[in-house]
């Protein structure tokens, strides 16, 4: 190999987690550096797509992550006022496309200790919680760094240095990197209940309510205990403040006006966050590499943000092997921002804007017309199934091997 310095990365999320296991597993020294004191455990992304699985499935943990999560094959779109279905899209479509024809809920700090503990297990990887990359300069062959804990700092080499350290990243700032796109004016509201909703969902435990005064998102997750929690996923009204939509009465008031019931809603759970819409203006800067949030953030409809960003991971500890091992030169390193930058601003931009119109449309025209399109695109095999080809990022990988094949073509 043409350095034996590690390979550094900031931030121990399931992206960053997994970027070392996928180096790791090469054989490849690396070191990664949490500033929080353990894994974040507050509701966050669940959804595990088939694309995600199979690169899971390489690395030794989708059989974990599936014991940890609940399995479901399909996904309605409702019309909220009429309380019908709009359409109901199944993956069971790409049987013959995957060997994981379904997305997991799992949530996500489930995935990064499962894989925490696949690179515990491995002697050329360190984790160190409570410790901040905080800076860092880039060397002709190398990278220093500085990381710090609460009571002291130190500078170590590193062959690269990954910024996996969120949408906030640290090192994207610190390589000037612009963070471009928008921010929606209005806040997501996230509320877990123990109620069980399996009476009238059972059929199908992800599902989009389309309604054009206030849309929701109501999907199941299996919670510590397997035995199930529901997040319901709501947009703050105009002018609403933070502890306006976070009050209890409100919360229950929101609850009843979409699933009316007798007795109040057992709320374990409640959260908000600003929803953006950005692309890191560069994914790499020299020896230095953007993944997960810290390149690349958008809503969460449809579940795309955190597999996007394993998949950048993935994508990223491959090339850095061969690269590492002397079988590629180090220009094919470029190949990285190349590629999923473009991915991210045509799949997972495009798609979560859109997902998001749809359920907020207010025109009734337009509405209706959306509405005829997912019918017919339902009841279309072929249609049904380039669909879900897209939605489960298989369109997006399968694209990137083969212009990953066609550029080493050209390399050759």
């Amino acid at each position: 190999m043409t350095s034996q310095h590690p390979i550094i990365i900031a931030g121990g999320g399931p992206v960053g987690v997994v970027t070392a296991l996928a180096l790791a597993r090469q054989g490849l020294p690396v070191h990664l550096y949490e500033s929080e004191a353990h894994v974040n455990e507050s509701p966050r992304a669940a959804t595990t797509h088939a694309a995600t699985l199979e690169m899971l499935d390489d690395l030794g943990l989708a059989t974990e992550v599936t014991r940890c999560g609940l399995i479901e094959p399909r996904f309605r779109v409702w019309d909220r006022a009429a309380r019908e279905i709009i359409a109901e899209f199944d993956f069971a479509m790409l049987k013959n496309d995957t060997r994981f024809p379904y997305v997991v809920q799992c949530e996500q700090h489930k995935l990064a200790n499962i894989a925490l503990g696949h690179l515990n297990a491995l002697a050329n990887a360190r984790v160190a919680f409570s410790t901040r990359v905080c800076a860092f300069e880039e060397r002709e062959d190398r990278v220093e760094v500085e990381v710090a804990t609460a009571t002291a700092r130190r500078r170590l080499s590193g062959s690269y240095l990954i910024g996996a350290d969120g949408a906030r990243s640290t090192v994207r700032k610190a390589l000037g990197i612009e963070f471009e796109g928008y921010t929606h004016s209005e806040r997501f509201l996230v509320l877990t209940t123990s109620h069980a909703f399996d009476a009238e969902f059972a059929a199908c435990s992800r599902n989009y309510f389309s309604d054009p005064d206030e849309w929701a998102a109501l999907f199941k997750v299996a919670g510590d205990d397997g035995t199930g929690l529901w997040r319901v996923l709501f947009p703050t009204r105009p002018k609403e403040t933070d502890a306006q939509a976070l009050d209890e009465a409100a919360a229950e008031a929101r609850l009843q006006k979409f699933f009316p019931k007798t007795g109040s809603y057992p709320v374990v759970h409640r959260n908000i966050y600003n929803v953006h819409q950005r692309v890191a203006a560069a994914f790499r800067r020299g020896r230095a590499f953007l993944v997960g949030d810290a390149a690349h953030v958008n809503n969460p409809l449809g579940g795309l943000g955190l597999n996007f960003g394993i998949h950048d991971g993935i994508v990223l500890s491959s090339l850095l092997g061969q690269v590492l091992r002397n079988e590629a030169p180090g220009d094919i390193l470029d190949r990285y921002e190349r590629l999923r930058r473009p991915l991210n601003v045509e799949f997972v931009q495009q798609q979560t804007i859109a997902n998001k119109r749809r359920l907020e449309e207010k025109d009734p025209a337009t509405r209706a017309a959306n509405n005829a399109y997912l019918r017919a695109t339902a009841a279309d095999p072929a249609a049904h199934r380039a669909y879900l080809l897209r939605a489960s990022l298989l369109d997006s990988v399968r694209g990137a091997s083969d212009a990953a094949a066609m550029a080493r073509g050209r390399v050759r």
